[in-house]
């Protein structure tokens, strides 16, 4: 696991911090300390991988005051200036950016890889829910703990919860976020170690990461959890957040 990581900040439209690479990540396939039945067959083999290029992330998912000051319209089922959008499909998010890259401020914005993703996610942890103390990682109908939100009516205004080691909020829970990659179920056994952008395509569609505010337990929010939608699939417990980098 990386042990030299920095975390700073800068601002602009979206609030953001850097994850400073090269460094190496431990990803999927069982956290440490996970149980055979508390890990899918598509997390495995447990693998290294080399995040090479410094990038920044979003330390909320991008709300729904972000979305309208760029897109002018808000198609959120839950309305809110400080909760995450959602009911936004991959080529809703890839018009989004567009727009933001249009500005030409000496930064691309992008997804995130689901390599970068889960890289920012586990900030320098190994165990299934990055740090935060959960009692039993199994249960149903569970109170959320003091990191993510799940098994609550709606989504909940972002960065209410305590953030990651890296200052990074609601990375397993409030809602699911859009990744870059293309999903493939066995994409972990070929993955090579550097910079890995998953696969070319996929009839799975694209990739989604972190647990949602309607889990019903902390199971769905570990964050070697993967998941994968249509680019056009749109619902009310999914949204995004974006990396930048210099041009």
């Amino acid at each position: 696991m990386p042990d030299h990581n920095r975390v700073g900040g800068r601002t602009n439209v979206l609030a953001v911090t850097s994850a400073i690479g090269a460094c190496t990540l431990a990803i999927s396939a069982c956290s440490e300390g996970a149980k055979p039945v508390e890990c899918s067959a598509d997390e495995k083999p447990r693998h290294t991988v080399q995040v090479t290029k410094a990038f920044e992330i979003g330390k909320t998912e991008v709300t729904q005051k972000q979305w309208q000051a760029v897109m002018g319209s808000n198609p959120s089922r839950y309305n809110g200036d400080t909760l995450p959008v959602e009911q936004v499909s991959f080529q809703d998010v890839q018009a989004f950016l567009s727009k933001l890259n249009a500005r030409n401020d000496g930064f691309l914005y992008r997804l995130p890889t689901e390599a970068e993703w889960e890289y920012a996610a586990r900030a320098g942890t190994a165990d299934q829910f990055a740090g935060a103390n959960v009692a039993n990682s199994l249960g149903r109908r569970s109170p959320a703990d003091d990191w993510a939100w799940y098994n609550v009516e709606k989504t909940q205004p972002v960065a209410n919860k305590k953030p990651n080691a890296w200052g990074l909020y609601d990375m397993r829970g409030n809602v699911a976020e859009w990744v870059q990659d293309w999903y493939d179920s066995k994409y972990y056994s070929k993955s090579p170690m550097p910079d890995p952008k998953g696969a070319d395509s996929s009839d799975g569609g694209r990739g989604v990461r972190g647990g949602t505010f309607h889990d019903d337990g902390p199971w769905l929010t570990r964050v070697s959890l993967r998941m994968h939608f249509p680019e056009d699939y749109r619902h009310f417990d999914l949204g995004f957040r974006v990396v930048r980098e210099k041009r």
